[in-house]
Order: C-alpha cells, then sequence, then structure tokens
C-alpha cells in the first residue's frame, strides 16, 4: 500500500515537473529573442527542431540563430518590443510533449507600445539529455483562420493532434 501510494506520487511529481520545465522553456523565449540573444534562443530548440511562422520556415537551430540576427529582427528589437507567450497549457507523454498558448507581440513606435500581432502556438517537445527542448512550433496569425484556430485546439482535451498543415 504505501509503496503504491510513493510510485503514485513520484510519478505525479515527475509530470508536474516537466510541466514546470516545459512552462519555463516556452516563457524564456520572448525574453531572450527581445534581448537579441540567438545563441540562448536556438538552444531552446533540438538540433533539427523546427519553426514554421507565416513567411518563415526554419529548419534547425542554425536557421533560427539566423533569425534572430537578422536585420528585420535586429530592427525590431532596436526599436523595443516585447515577445510575450503564454500561459501555456502542456500535455506530456513520456518523453515527447506538446503545448499551446496564444502569443503577443508589443511593438514600441512614435513613443507609444501598441499590439502588433496575436499569434497562436502549438509547440512539440522532446525530452533531451540537456532537457526538455522544441522539436517543432508551428505560429499562425489570430486573424480568425481556421488553422489558427486549430492549433489552439490541438491538447485542449489533452489529447496529441496533430495540427493541420498550413494552407
Amino acid at each position: 500500500m504505501l509503496e503504491e501510494r510513493l510510485a503514485a506520487l513520484e510519478s505525479r511529481l515527475s509530470r508536474v515537473e516537466d510541466e514546470l520545465a516545459i512552462t519555463r522553456l516556452i516563457a524564456a523565449y520572448g525574453p531572450l529573442v527581445d534581448a537579441g540573444a540567438a545563441q540562448a534562443v536556438a538552444e531552446l530548440w533540438t538540433e533539427d527542431g523546427e519553426y514554421d511562422v507565416e513567411g518563415w520556415h526554419m529548419r534547425d537551430r542554425s536557421q533560427i540563430h539566423a533569425m534572430v540576427e537578422s536585420p528585420a529582427h535586429q530592427s525590431l528589437i532596436a526599436a523595443g518590443s516585447a515577445h510575450f507567450l503564454g500561459p501555456v497549457h502542456v500535455t506530456v507523454h513520456g518523453d515527447a510533449a506538446e503545448a499551446v498558448c496564444e502569443s503577443l507581440l508589443v511593438r514600441h513606435r512614435d513613443g507609444r507600445f501598441s499590439v502588433w500581432r496575436a499569434g497562436a502556438n502549438h509547440f512539440r517537445l522532446a525530452r533531451t539529455a540537456s532537457g526538455w527542448r522544441i522539436d517543432r512550433r508551428v505560429t499562425r496569425a489570430l486573424d480568425g483562420s481556421e488553422h489558427a484556430r486549430s492549433l489552439l485546439r490541438a491538447t485542449a482535451d489533452g489529447a496529441a493532434e496533430e495540427p493541420p498543415t498550413a494552407p
């Protein structure tokens, strides 16, 4: 009886630790990308991890690193920006996980801050020797499209569901 209770408690604690580690990993993206920390941003992904956002499909860490160092991104952060992700809904499946959240991109312009973009995000994550890492992130603008809404539904019931590919 005691051994069963301890095993159940260990299992629950392990799940909570995984969810917390994934939540922290995703929360790190905004501050790191706004700081222009290209290497640290790239290391949030697995070596061959993907980031698919409208107009840009990065297929490994080097491409994610290059995005952060790109003139477009550098001009955005030089003017002032805040990438905010969360709260995150995490579902762990052993050494794989999914997470869903919304994001906002706030820009500074002409002495004012305004929301420039709202997005739907679906993450697939993998447990690695270095901890949890993003294997694939798909982001779509919350512009009323079915694809963006489907990303938000992907883990709503706790079941794995592959988000549809971009139209």
